[in-house]
């Protein structure tokens, strides 16, 4: 049974931390409980497994944020390879898009679960009460709490992958030219780029902000890389991505959010201890 779920319990956890690597953990330590229950005593096995977890990455979530508060640089989810079906499943893509899972670090650890097992997964309030270990009344709370906190923050409606494949293209072309003008036609004025470097690969140390700064930070940046190295399109976290590799290894995994046809947000991963994940596809299942 544990089996049968491994890749809705994966999704789970990774909506709800953000990383690969520690989803990968709670899903041991899932496993590790699961593995000692007595089934008899079960009514609902997928119920049972989602609970586990959800308390898991809950306290995994606790660990993390700790962690970030002294990572070097800016942190960003990691980025996963995803299978096409991902991206066929709008809701499914749209809830682990690099733009929705940096929406869901700015939640409180509960409101995050919450939130990712009421609206991603459908969950009745009675279940997610048992995994939170909340009354069904305070979940009902936190739930409208926390989905009026992202409606403020989440890119303006579902970007479509069109949308967002235009966008990169346009920002490719822009980067095996140089031309700077083509790269402010796709930034909107706010633009924000991020880089996560984690003090291991040079990033940009804090968030730049505004189409001027962005367009010449990259300009200077990808004229350089791209006569070293190569672009190429990828599917990541549902929606389309480039990979940017030097000496046939992955060296950035650039995504973008998108508002109204314009780049609104520019990620670049570069810690290589990120990328792990884009060497092959990861399933994701609601």
């Amino acid at each position: 049974m544990f089996i049968a779920h491994r890749n809705l319990l994966f999704t789970v956890a990774y909506e709800m931390l953000g990383s690969a690597a520690d989803a990968e953990d709670v899903l041991q330590e899932t496993w590790l409980r699961w593995s000692g229950v007595d089934l008899g005593t079960v009514r609902d096995q997928r119920a049972y497994l989602v609970r586990i977890t959800t308390r898991q990455a809950l306290s995994r979530l606790r660990t993390l944020g700790r962690r970030k508060e002294s990572y070097v640089g800016s942190w960003l989810p990691e980025p996963l390879l995803t299978t096409p079906d991902v991206a066929e499943d709008v809701e499914l893509a749209d809830s682990v898009s690099m733009a929705m899972l940096l929406v869901l670090e700015t939640l409180a650890p509960t409101e995050r679960a919450v939130f990712v097992l009421r609206e991603v997964f459908d969950l009745g309030y009675d279940e997610i009460a048992e995994a939170v270990e909340k009354t069904p009344a305070a979940v009902r709370q936190i739930a409208h709490r926390a989905r009026a906190h992202v409606a403020a923050r989440r890119p303006r409606g579902v970007v479509s992958p069109t949308e967002t494949r235009d966008a990169l293209d346009a920002f490719q072309r822009a980067a095996d030219t140089g031309d700077l003008q083509c790269l402010l036609d796709i930034l909107a004025p706010d633009v924000v780029f991020l880089g996560d470097g984690g003090g291991i690969k040079q990033a940009v140390p804090r968030p730049v902000v505004g189409a001027d700064k962005v367009a010449r930070l990259l300009a200077a940046g990808l004229g350089r890389i791209a006569a070293m190295g190569s672009m190429q399109p990828v599917q990541v976290n549902g929606y389309p991505a480039l990979i940017l590799q030097l000496d046939g290894t992955i060296d950035t995994v650039v995504t973008v959010r998108v508002d109204n046809g314009l780049i609104t947000g520019l990620y670049a991963v570069r810690n290589p201890e990120k990328l792990s994940h884009m060497q092959q596809e990861t399933p994701l299942r609601r």
